[in-house]
């Protein structure tokens, strides 16, 4: 059965959220005169990373809303008790950096255009609708999805199978029609295969080498590769870089 729409994650996998982050975080300690209090910038790269994944949990768990986790974060990472206040008016700070940064992969833009006219395009992600809307427009790329759905509005999120499911019928297509396009090896490639599409996990930097590669999911080291896959009628597919 042919493959008729592609869902994608956003996060790490159009838009570059990890070197965004990384921008915003080295510029907005330096701003506030906290770099002192690290033994690196890399050093307070990593604990923001761990505090984001922690909080992150927390909120795909139900345990925090969107606003907590973002709240937590800040609190862990500084290590001090703030005011809801006091840690959303850092965060604010933080992001003014941040929306400063933000780029899409350069892959993007000729892969949604060449996959333009032969499929279908929405996006999922474990984010909230609020946050997602805006970045997407801002990056200049929202009328390129017909569906956008986002977990703090779904109220399940991936790697669930519901959250997957939602997408499909939203579409109002059955899942082996679908394509997921996502950059984890658990919450999108395990979570989109196991909901019943074609799971595909863009691993950019080939960190993830060792992972057993398993019926109904793909991996692939670029977009480029993705029309060859989805068997679109293109010259712009490339060879696997995994083989």
């Amino acid at each position: 059965m042919s493959i008729r729409a592609v869902v994608w994650d956003v996060d790490d996998t159009l838009f570059d959220y990890t070197g965004a982050d990384r921008a915003a975080l080295s510029a907005h300690l330096a701003a506030e005169g906290l770099l002192d209090g690290h033994a690196s910038v890399v050093d307070a790269l990593e604990r923001w990373r761990v505090a984001t994944e922690v909080h992150w949990a927390r909120f795909a768990a139900g345990e925090v809303s969107f606003e907590g986790q973002r709240l937590d974060r800040v609190r862990h990472f500084l290590d001090q008790e703030l005011t809801d206040t006091e840690a959303d008016d850092w965060f604010r700070r933080y992001k003014t950096h941040y929306e400063i940064a933000w780029a899409l992969f350069p892959d993007v833009l000729p892969v949604l255009d060449t996959l333009a006219a032969s499929h279908r395009h929405a996006v999922l992600s474990n984010s909230s609708i609020t946050v997602q809307d805006r970045k997407l427009r801002a990056l200049g790329v929202h009328d390129r999805f017909e569906v956008i759905l986002c977990a703090a509005e779904l109220g399940v999120s991936k790697p669930e199978a519901g959250a997957f499911l939602a997408a499909c019928e939203a579409l109002e297509l059955p899942p082996h029609e679908v394509a997921y396009v996502g950059d984890h090896p658990e919450i999108d490639w395990r979570g989109a295969a196991d909901a019943g599409l074609l799971s595909v996990w863009i691993d950019r930097h080939g960190g993830h080498a060792s992972v057993e590669a398993l019926a109904g999911r793909h991996r692939i080291g670029s977009l480029a590769e993705l029309p060859a896959l989805l068997g679109a009628d293109t010259r712009f597919g490339a060879p696997s870089t995994f083989g």
